[in-house]
């Protein structure tokens, strides 16, 4: 009768909670005093009621109880059913106060508003770093603890949390649920679909704080801030040369192994890169992308530009360490170093051996 009266006679003396029954009490009881006497068989988690301990055994059997009626997908937990269910009514009743965007459940509103606030309430213990949602958390401590719950059946990789496997069983069974409605590309990934689809809107999301650049992605991005940080994180074992790029150090290490697989269909010569093809085709085609911003003489490569502004601004990059003459170009210093210092060295040299061969000659009473 207690749920139609609303009669609540167990109370909590540690935070004045209210319960129809005792068992209810006895179990909130247990957030306090911490004691945790359900212990899963399949690992060591423990949990504080049986009802907790019950659905997290679920993450081991595979039992999903809770079907929609609606598409048939099963659910672990009624809660997940009943979140699930509001994609086929739509209903959206919770509205953000910072944008347009409208949601479902109120935690997911909450959890939303924390990109407005920057609020990252959750805070991991061993290493300082605070998150906006409590999932992302617990799924970061699992980096630290190297726990791995979810295992492959198909070729035994483990993953942190559960979507991780469902997102890699894709690659097995070939799905690709996420579907480009511009272009009909598919995709394993939600994200990936969201990614590529700035592709079709032109957005760039992500902008250089040094010099204003866009790009697409973030990973674009976090590549571009090594022009500005001169971070060249990828070195080629065999002769140290550094590179910014994962990809250019690649393209790099064929130069030792000699292998020219990029092919001229022009004149057949070949390549060791597909770099050094494409600058060797504008030989062909005529083209020439860089152009001048002083005059209306154009370039094949940026080097040539680079060297050729030189003429405008008269930078003289390029000085002789012997007589501190500066220069456009750096084969004008090597002929420079090479014909000028050479000669007054070899002048030298002569008339070092002058002299002594003179000094021999006064010893030795001989006349020159």
């Amino acid at each position: 009768m207690r749920v139609h009266t609303g009669e609540k006679p167990f109370t909590c003396d540690q935070c004045r909670k209210s319960f129809t029954q005792s068992a209810s009490l006895k179990y909130h009881m247990n957030i306090h005093t911490g004691e945790k006497p359900y212990k899963c068989s399949h690992c060591d988690k423990k949990f504080s009621r049986s009802g907790d301990l019950k659905t997290h055994e679920r993450i081991h059997t595979g039992e999903k109880p809770f079907t929609c009626d609606q598409c048939g997908k099963s659910f672990t937990r009624s809660l997940s059913l009943k979140k699930h269910i509001n994609i086929h009514t739509g209903e959206k009743p919770y509205k953000c106060s910072h944008c347009d965007k409208r949601f479902s459940h109120s935690t997911h509103l909450k959890t939303h508003e924390r990109i407005h606030t920057g609020e990252k309430p959750y805070t991991c213990d061993q290493c300082g770093m605070s998150f906006a949602r409590k999932g992302i958390l617990m799924t970061h401590m699992k980096f630290h603890t190297g726990e791995k719950l979810y295992t492959c059946n198909q070729c035994g990789k483990s993953f942190t949390n559960k979507i991780g496997l469902d997102v890699h069983m894709r690659v097995h069974t070939g799905e690709q649920p996420f579907s480009c409605d511009q272009c009909r590309k598919n995709f394993t990934q939600s994200s990936r679909l969201k990614r590529h689809m700035n592709i079709h809107t032109g957005e760039k999301l992500y902008s250089c704080d040094q010099c204003g650049k866009t790009f697409l992605r973030a990973s674009d991005l976090k590549k571009h801030l090594r022009v500005h940080t001169k971070e060249k994180p990828h070195s080629c074992y065999l002769c140290g040369k550094s590179f910014s790029r994962f990809s250019t150090l690649k393209e790099h290490q064929k130069i030792h192994t000699g292998v020219r697989e990029h092919m001229c269909f022009e004149c057949e010569k070949t390549f060791t890169t597909a770099n050094c093809l494409k600058l060797h085709e504008r030989i062909h085609t005529g083209e020439k992308p860089y152009k001048c911003s002083h005059c209306d003489q154009r370039f094949s490569v940026s080097s040539s530009l680079k060297t050729h502004e030189r003429i405008h601004t008269g930078e003289k990059p390029y000085h002789c360490t012997e007589c501190g003459k500066r220069f456009k170009h750096l084969s004008s210093l090597h002929r420079h170093t090479k014909n000028y210092h050479k000669f007054i060295e070899e002048n030298e040299e002569n008339e070092e051996s002058s002299e002594v061969e003179e000094k021999n000659h006064v010893k030795t009473g001989e006349k020159l």
